[in-house]
């Protein structure tokens, strides 16, 4: 891996920090987690789209720059620095989108990317279900082919961005005869679409950050099918290597989160060095930072070269999970008591922002499959262990 970029990649960033530098909001948005918030994200999208920032990876054809992961890596680094808004639509742009450019057919690539890219179309994920958490291989929820189209039938859960989301990309149960991982199928579903109720679900600061989703008879046109039929496990597992693996959490997030611990216990030195332990956490949290960062490199590097993310996406989920968390207890640690006052409390400044973060790192050892049943990949498909 050669660590030295290029005079296009220097240029690129420095294109990248130039538009940044012009385009993003001076104030804060309000949470995506509410309907006032939501809609500024879906605003920034279309402001990052006509600058062709939304994906930057993807085709100019389908409203992307055609950069490869590297220069998406760049691009992350600079995103963060400028301390630009979340992304509202990670779940289509992240997730869905490369599945669709592996998966898709002609017609499917051009109906849902470039809407994709520009914000006018959320997506939110129907992977879980009340019995299928991490284990999606038990998904009961049905979608029982009927002429040119799918009847579905179920229930999903914990699925972010449902209160507003357009549409849903989701595992069903195709073949009713099936078990396990057999007879599933990838189905995208309009959010509209008569016979599906959405309820909200409070996160641990009151707002709906999850929903759950009801099908009742639920009928979606046959061409929302994403791969074959029965074979959605494949282009399941596709999504999800790209969800624990490269996409969802690019190592700038976390370099950002480290840097911020940093000049945290710079600050606060004199009372964070009676416990002599948080200097050493400050410094390991650096240092997974970079190490996660090069690893990241490694990875993009080998995907240009031919290869593929295969099962040692687990362990970075399991790393970058962990990181966060680390990096917000130790924040905490260092603030003390004023670590319980949020966001919104009037003498939080940016003191609040800690205890939001900290609070969200908790999902992280859960989502993109828990940490628990990513360590079993490593154990029974990485180092060959007996199945317990």
């Amino acid at each position: 891996m050669n660590l030295e970029y290029t005079a296009k990649q220097k240029a690129f960033r420095a294109e990248v920090r130039a538009w940044l530098t012009a385009n993003v909001p001076p104030a804060p948005l309000k949470s995506f987690d509410t309907a006032e918030g939501f809609q500024q994200h879906r605003e920034w999208e279309a402001t990052l789209n006509s600058g062709r920032w939304g994906m930057v990876t993807w085709p100019e054809t389908l409203g992307g720059r055609g950069a490869d992961l590297v220069e998406w890596l760049i691009f992350e680094e600079e995103y963060w620095r400028a301390g630009a808004p979340l992304r509202v639509n990670q779940n289509g742009i992240f997730l869905l989108g490369p599945t669709l450019m592996e998966y898709g057919t002609a017609e499917q690539k051009a109906r849902f990317l470039p809407r994709m890219a520009t914000g006018d179309d959320v997506w939110c994920q129907g992977w879980s279900e009340p019995g299928a958490g991490s284990d999606m291989a038990a998904i009961r929820t049905t979608a029982r082919r009927d002429g040119d189209h799918y009847v579905i039938n179920g229930q999903k859960t914990w699925s972010t961005r449902a209160v507003w989301a357009d549409w849903c990309f989701g595992m069903f149960r195709t073949d009713p005869a099936s078990e396990r991982h057999h007879g599933l199928s990838f189905i995208l579903v309009p959010m509209k679409t008569p016979g599906i109720t959405v309820r909200p679900i409070p996160q641990l600061d009151g707002l709906p950050g999850f929903a759950e989703i009801f099908f009742d008879e639920v009928r979606v046109p046959a061409d929302c099918l994403l791969g074959e039929e029965g074979r959605g496990w494949k282009v399941a597992m596709a999504t999800a290597g790209f969800e624990r693996g490269l996409m969802l959490r690019s190592p700038a997030r976390f370099q950002q989160t480290a840097a911020r611990l940093v000049a945290l216990y710079t600050s606060n030195r004199e009372s964070a060095d009676r416990d002599p332990t948080v200097r050493d956490a400050v410094v390991r949290a650096w240092m997974d930072a970079e190490a996660y960062c090069l690893t990241t490199y490694q990875t993009a590097c080998r995907l240009l070269n031919g290869g593929k993310i295969a099962d040692e996406a687990s362990t970075n989920k399991i790393f970058w999970s962990e990181l966060d968390q680390n990096m917000h207890e130790t924040a905490l640690s260092i603030l003390g008591a004023r670590a319980e006052l949020w966001p919104h409390a009037p003498d939080a400044g940016p003191v609040g922002s800690w205890l939001d973060g900290f609070l969200f790192s908790q999902s992280g050892s859960i989502y993109a499959g828990t940490n628990e049943i990513q360590r079993n990949i490593i154990a029974q498909r990485m180092l060959g262990m007996p199945r317990a």
